[in-house]
């Protein structure tokens, strides 16, 4: 045990560090989701033409149009005044059947371009209004107005509700002036928070790979895993969370898919980041990998000399490769300024990392050496 304490310095500090950089790396994960989808309408309403296009929200959202429609228009009065006294007693009957017709339209039309397009409308109205709200502490109620739709499906069905609409019919309340101060003070505490947690753990990290000096690799090894572990925990707290949301909200069995699709639906960016997280894990243990003493490692590093040795050649095959990372955009990093910038100025301090070990390693391998070794395998 002193032998390994010897070998690698301030070992306790730099361990001390990680720890406290993975619990603000898994609070950032939380903090920079939150900022993003609650504070940015294009995630905002992204995120709601995805809501719209699950099958259990979809009913959901018709069976509220349809509601809204019946509520607010009595149609059994207005099919009397159509019929002929002698047929009006069919009024009931009629109205009854017309609601079933208004359940199939209603579905049909939400899979529409139009009325797709009006839900996405009425969804970012709603969110730059919740901004403006709470950012210029005005008082009032944020809803969605969905009355658009439920005069199409009223036209759809043969019903003209034309100016009678009450103007609330097809609300959905977002947010309550009794709920605004939490909510200027939420909007607050994400716009800062979320960058200075990223940040601060990113800071973390590098701080301990620079005290782990004569053990940098090992430390990298570690940050990597450090990164696996919060995306992992991320995902387990989102499952479990969404379990208990479900219990807790879902009033009756049939309401529970519509409330588990909501949450897995909403809570997909988080998933994202969660597993980036794991993602840019992985690559680090596999630089650590590459940068160790194993017979394989030094093998591919001795293979990729070549190519490090002259930095041209080396930083245009890094160049093909962040090309074809950010046309792939596997990560929500990718699709971003700041991240794809930190991103890349990994990518090449890791470049110049290993090539400074590849030269170390092997100071007279070139391309001419190389192919005479592959021409003296092939020959044996």
């Amino acid at each position: 045990m002193a032998r390994v304490t010897e070998g690698r310095p301030r070992r306790k500090l730099v361990v001390a560090v990680l720890v406290v950089a993975t619990l603000v790396g898994f609070l950032a994960v939380f903090a920079v989701w939150a900022k993003r989808q609650a504070l940015e309408t294009d995630s905002w309403v992204k995120t709601s033409s995805e809501l719209l296009e699950d099958e259990d929200i979809e009913e959901a959202v018709a069976g509220f149009l349809v509601d809204a429609l019946f509520t607010n228009v009595d149609v059994q009065a207005e099919l009397q005044e159509r019929l002929p006294p002698q047929f009006q007693s069919l009024a009931g009957p009629a109205a009854g059947a017309l609601r079933e017709l208004a359940d199939r339209a209603a579905l049909e039309a939400l899979s529409r371009p139009r009325i797709q397009q009006l839900w996405e409308d009425a969804n970012r109205v709603a969110h730059e209004t919740f901004i403006e709200v709470v950012e210029d502490d005005t008082d009032a109620d944020v809803t969605l107005d969905l009355n658009a739709i439920v005069e199409d499906l009223g036209s759809r069905v043969g019903i003209d509700i034309a100016d009678r609409l009450p103007a609330d019919a097809g609300q959905i309340q977002v947010l309550g002036t009794d709920q605004l101060s939490a909510a200027q003070q939420a909007v607050r505490t994400f716009r800062t928070v979320g960058y200075v947690l990223a940040f601060g753990a990113l800071l973390l990290y590098a701080l301990a790979i620079y005290l782990a000096e004569g053990w940098r690799r090992q430390a990298l090894r570690a940050t990597g895993f450090s990164f696996i572990v919060v995306g992992i925990a991320v995902l387990a707290i989102r499952g479990f969370a969404g379990d208990l949301l479900v219990d807790s909200l879902a009033q009756t069995a049939a309401s529970e898919p519509a409330v588990g699709s909501t949450w897995s639906i909403g809570t997909e960016l988080l998933k994202g980041i969660a597993l980036a997280m794991i993602g840019y894990g992985v690559v680090m243990i596999l630089g650590a990998w590459l940068a160790g003493p194993g017979e394989w490692a030094r093998a591919a590093r001795r293979t990729l000399t070549p190519v490090l040795r002259d930095r041209a050649i080396g930083y245009s095959v890094l160049f093909v490769i962040v090309l074809l990372v950010f046309w792939w955009a596997p990560t929500q990093g990718t699709q971003r300024l700041i991240p794809s910038i930190v991103l890349i100025a990994l990518l090449i301090g890791g470049f110049e990392a290993l090539r400074a070990q590849a030269l170390r390693d092997f100071p007279n391998e070139t391309f001419e050496t190389l192919q005479q070794r592959w021409r003296d395998r092939r020959a044996t």
